[in-house]
């Protein structure tokens, strides 16, 4: 069994774990907030700050730490980073400190620079990985976001057995293309979806905001392609991907636990086209820049 596919089986345990938790220095209801991440932990901050905002808990904005609005004022900026170590996230936290900007950070490792970087650090080692490929970690630092923001189903973690123990759809496993679909939170869980795909087996792989689906991207689906909803497709969508041939897949579960399934689909294209999903071309853990430098405080304005 490689790595990444025992990170996905223990999930339901992370999230169990998380839901216990009750971290200081988590963002405070009012407060207007930014997050920030790379890669994965973006797309995790995206479905936070959508959640947060439309849950009426504050004005709430999700950055590429590369791209943070060094000039934008916030009351407090959360960082969710697995490894602790990537220059972007480390540059902007340092940015921040000088600015006064209180911070937190969420990482699986301690033992890292961001522990000094952030004026606070919630402990997720539990969830850190030995894969390159981000799976539990990112999906247990959103059940802690979620539950505190009291928007988590009671039983998430099962659903989340469920997502790792049932059978996957042979018409995923054999189509030849996939879009990943979602609506408000759930659009960062299909850009995260597709991210795993593309990482873990090279597979060809899109993903948007459902309702844009119709203005181009739809003219791509057909026999043999996937079209894979994060959530409850928009009225009529569902039926027009239907009349192009192509697969639709679409869950009762919730959209998180849904993202499980992605995740195994994305280990099992690997497998069959002989790949190692611990091993993903071109990339590693952690994306550390030898020559960075600060970035100009105009940026981003």
């Amino acid at each position: 069994m490689s790595h990444v596919e025992a990170e996905i089986a223990s999930q339901p345990a992370c999230w169990s774990r998380a839901l216990e938790a009750r971290p200081a220095g988590l963002p405070q209801d009012g407060e207007r907030l930014a997050v920030i991440g790379c890669g994965t932990s973006l797309h995790i901050a995206q479905a936070y700050a959508e959640l947060r905002e439309t849950a009426g808990l504050g004005e709430t904005d999700a950055f590429a730490a590369s791209a943070y609005p060094l000039t934008r004022r916030y009351d407090r900026v959360l960082a969710i980073t697995r490894s602790g170590t990537t220059t972007e996230v480390l540059d902007a936290l340092r940015h921040l400190a000088a600015r006064g900007t209180p911070t937190v950070a969420l990482t699986g490792d301690l033992d890292t620079p961001v522990r000094d970087a952030a004026d606070a650090v919630v402990d997720l080692s539990f969830a850190d990985e030995r894969s390159v490929v981000q799976t539990r970690f990112a999906t247990t630092a959103l059940v802690l976001l979620r539950a505190g923001l009291g928007l988590v189903p009671r039983d998430l973690p099962e659903q989340a057995e469920r997502a790792v123990l049932d059978p996957l759809s042979e018409e995923a496993v054999n189509a030849e293309q996939f879009t990943f679909l979602g609506t408000g939170w759930t659009v960062g869980l299909a850009h995260e979806a597709a991210l795993k795909l593309r990482e873990a087996s090279g597979a060809w792989t899109e993903s948007y905001a459902a309702m844009e689906y119709r203005h181009g991207p739809i003219s791509i689906a057909g026999p043999g392609r996937a079209v894979w909803f994060l959530g409850a497709p928009p009225a009529g969508l569902l039926d027009e991907v239907r009349a192009t041939g192509a697969y639709a897949s679409v869950s009762p579960s919730d959209p998180l636990a849904d993202l499980v399934r992605a995740q195994r689909l994305a280990v099992a294209l690997a497998g069959r086209r002989g790949l190692d999903p611990d091993r993903p071309r071109n990339l590693t853990r952690s994306v550390v820049l030898a020559d960075a430098g600060p970035r100009d405080a105009r940026a981003g304005s």
